[in-house]
């Protein structure tokens, strides 16, 4: 079986589960990157009744909220209902620069607060498709084909066979979980790059400028080396980290936890330094917030 034929398959039993569970057709996340612009097109080939969603993070480069917009403009034109969620944290809308300073701590490789409440909190209650793939990251390698999760994702269930099973399992699924199927999770990049030509995909310009990876600008989960060339490429971001940062230090010592850190700048250049000096000062911090 190919691998369009077996995304076409995860697809059609999400989009079954969907409605069994939930009422409603299948989500599709769409962050506008590459793998969820193939997910979009194998969504719309294999004919399903779907949604689409984007989690609107506050800090993607310019060029991918244009992509975004252009491709939901095109999707809506088809018939498809497309949602662009706004984040919220203790019930008030919130930004990237924002949430910074309420939670008095930078985001790091070891605190990514800013994933869990910008980007995971779309799609509650409904059944959704992600573009994953375990060949991304080290982080991505044990995610399978179907996973269900309640609030406490130390109790998620992860499936990583195409068989009957699948379906009975989905039937015993509770309604409040949010149930994830990932069709292409098993996909390699080059199996990405031959359906983007095949399908003539019209991807997010930014990788016809070299970029690898297109994401919050300054994500702490990219290399040092793309940090600063996107800080070099957008300012303005810069700028904006350094002013929440110096926000985040006022909030800091209101509340008794003053440390190192004197000004945002100085906040900044360590947020960019190597993951052995964040590990090493961050543990500094994630202590002092536990007392």
């Amino acid at each position: 079986m190919d691998l369009e034929k077996k995304a076409f398959e995860r697809l059609k039993l999400g989009a079954e589960t969907s409605e069994h569970l939930y009422n409603a057709p299948l989500i599709i996340c769409y962050s506008g990157g590459k793998d969820s612009d193939v997910l979009l097109q194998l969504a719309l080939n294999s004919g399903i009744n779907f949604e689409a969603l984007h989690n609107h993070t506050t800090v993607d480069a310019p060029e991918t909220v244009y992509h975004i917009r252009d491709t939901f403009r095109r999707l809506e034109l088809q018939g498809v209902k497309c949602t662009v969620e706004k984040p919220t944290y203790k019930g008030e809308r919130v930004t990237m620069l924002s949430l910074i300073p309420q939670v008095m701590l930078p985001p790091t490789r070891l605190m990514r607060y800013c994933c869990s409440v910008l980007k995971e909190k779309g799609g509650r209650n409904r059944a959704i498709a992600t573009g994953v793939r375990r060949a991304e990251s080290r982080s991505r390698s044990k995610r399978g084909i179907f996973e269900d999760f309640n609030n406490n994702k130390a109790n998620k269930i992860v499936l990583n066979n195409d068989n009957d099973d699948k379906r009975r399992w989905y039937e015993r699924c509770e309604k409040q979980a949010k149930t994830l199927v990932n069709p292409i999770v098993d996909w390699q990049d080059e199996d990405v790059k031959n359906y983007v030509q095949s399908e003539k995909i019209e991807l997010n310009p930014l990788y016809c400028e070299g970029f690898k990876r297109v994401g919050c600008v300054g994500c702490p989960l990219a290399s040092k080396a793309t940090r600063y060339a996107e800080f070099r490429r957008y300012p303005k971001y810069e700028k904006a980290y350094i002013q929440a940062f110096d926000r985040m230090l006022k909030t800091r010592k209101a509340n008794g936890k003053e440390g190192t850190w004197q000004t945002g700048y100085d906040v900044f250049r360590w947020w960019l330094e190597e993951d052995f000096r964040q590990l090493e000062i961050s543990e500094e911090f994630y202590e002092d917030d536990k007392q």
